[in-house]
């Protein structure tokens, strides 16, 4: 895909005007148009146009609505000026009852179809790139000459209607010690999907390998880059081929519509279709940090500077009263916080009490409301225990008694934390010989999933 540097100084305008005339030199358009906003396109029958602004609103992050056209409009003069939205993508998808039937340069010869149908317009992730380069961010698939690497993962959509479909995301190799950076800058263009959904092992996100893409071409990373992942809008391609209309059209992934709206966009009011984003105020205080919380698998996650913050000032009451000698590293509870986030079940172990904690109860109603499935292992007194489960606790937490060779007592086992399928899972106990309960437990407790 190698393009002139004349190519890549021009304007939107005038790349969409060689784009029209269809100019060999230009096949995606990543890292063309650079300060300016590009737009994934779906066009559909207006019959399903409502369903599909419900779709997008109810997934901002990979579908954000920039411009929906009314039925028949080609042009789309809040977006672009002089645009021809039938001509000015260098490839088209055409789809017939939720297949690809073909691709082609231009839709001129489906000018009929299209007065009854509606284009939607979509943000992508190509306009932060030049913010990211201007960051001093390497940009990968721009450096190798190359369509960026998408793909479906196995996290779900939230549906509408007729439309359902898996999360597509893209991928960017970042040099690790940049990755604050990239977050910040990224962040503050919700236009272009903003903040990353994941940074880490692809694995987690149910992508078994980064060299085969779903769309696009394989960006090798360099030594020291982690895979960062950020919502995509060809998840709107995945929607029109589970929704199966009788006829639809997007752009062929890489080949964006190039918009005049600057990179800096991050809240329009083109018209009653567009995306709000005035309520969404870009906060400064809500720009996130990231922090790694698992080298196997390799795992960040991310938390506001606000959150962080609190939390820092828990850390450091937690610090000015421990005793002598104790060493707390920093950010440990910052990555505690993280991590709970992503399990879906948790263990709480009580030590030396003779009566069940009222602050690990409260603990697990707080969690437990929050959808995640809690365990509490503590001493082995049966009539507290009993007496919890016949007061009705035991709908909200399972108790674990572990029964060790000394007689009854305690240990603190190791918990280690694994984030396949967005669990943190509970690893062995190593000194426990027996395991007393419910019985459901006994297998998982023995030996990590």
């Amino acid at each position: 895909m190698e393009q002139s540097v004349e190519i890549h100084s021009l304007s939107p305008a005038d790349v969409r005007r060689l784009i029209r005339h269809e100019d060999a030199r230009i096949s995606t358009t990543t890292g063309l148009a650079s300060g300016f906003q590009q737009a994934n396109v779906t066009m559909l029958p207006a019959s399903l146009a409502e369903d599909f602004e419900v779709f997008c609103q109810r997934n901002k992050a990979p579908l954000p609505l920039i411009y929906r056209s009314r039925p028949g409009e080609t042009d789309c003069p809040p977006v672009a000026k002089d645009a021809d939205i039938r001509t000015d993508i260098s490839q088209y998808c055409v789809y017939e009852n939720g297949k690809v039937s073909k691709t082609v340069s231009n839709l001129k010869d489906y000018t009929s179809p299209l007065k009854d149908m509606v284009c939607f317009y979509l943000g992508c992730s190509f306009g932060f790139e030049g913010k990211l380069k201007e960051a001093g961010v390497p940009v990968r698939n721009v450096e190798q000459q190359k369509n960026i690497s998408m793909y479906k993962t196995s996290v779900p959509c939230v549906p509408t209607g007729v439309f359902h479909c898996p999360l597509v995301v893209t991928m960017r190799p970042v040099p690790a010690e940049m990755l604050d950076t990239v977050v910040e800058v990224t962040h503050l263009n919700p236009l272009a999907h903003g903040a990353p959904v994941h940074i880490g092992d692809p694995a987690l996100f149910g992508i078994q390998d980064v060299s085969r893409p779903d769309y696009g071409d394989a960006v090798d990373q360099q030594p020291g880059d982690v895979p960062v992942f950020w919502a995509c809008g060809v998840t709107s391609l995945e929607a029109v081929l589970t929704a199966k209309p009788a006829l639809a059209f997007s752009h062929s992934p890489g080949c964006m519509f190039l918009t005049d709206l600057p990179d800096s966009s991050s809240a329009l009011d083109l018209s009653r279709h567009s995306l709000d984003l005035s309520r969404h105020s870009l906060d400064p205080r809500l720009t996130p940090l990231s922090f790694k919380l698992s080298h196997k698998p390799l795992l960040y996650s991310l938390a506001s500077k606000r959150a962080v913050h609190k939390i820092r000032q828990v850390e450091t009451i937690i610090d000015e009263k421990k005793r002598p000698g104790a060493v707390m590293e920093k950010d440990a509870l910052v990555r505690c916080c993280l991590a709970l986030s992503h399990a879906s079940s948790v263990a709480i172990v009580t030590h030396g009490l003779n009566r069940l904690s009222p602050g690990a109860v409260a603990m697990a109603n707080t969690l437990s409301s929050l959808g995640k499935r809690v365990t509490m292992v503590m001493d082995p007194n049966h009539d507290i225990v009993q007496g919890s489960v016949s007061s009705g606790e035991r709908n909200m937490t399972r108790f674990i008694i572990i029964k060790l060779k000394k007689g009854f007592c305690f240990r603190v086992f190791k918990v280690r934390a694994q984030f396949a399928s967005h669990k943190m899972l509970i690893g062995r106990v190593s000194q426990g010989k027996q395991v007393l309960g419910d019985g459901s437990d006994k297998d998982r407790f023995r030996s990590p999933l």
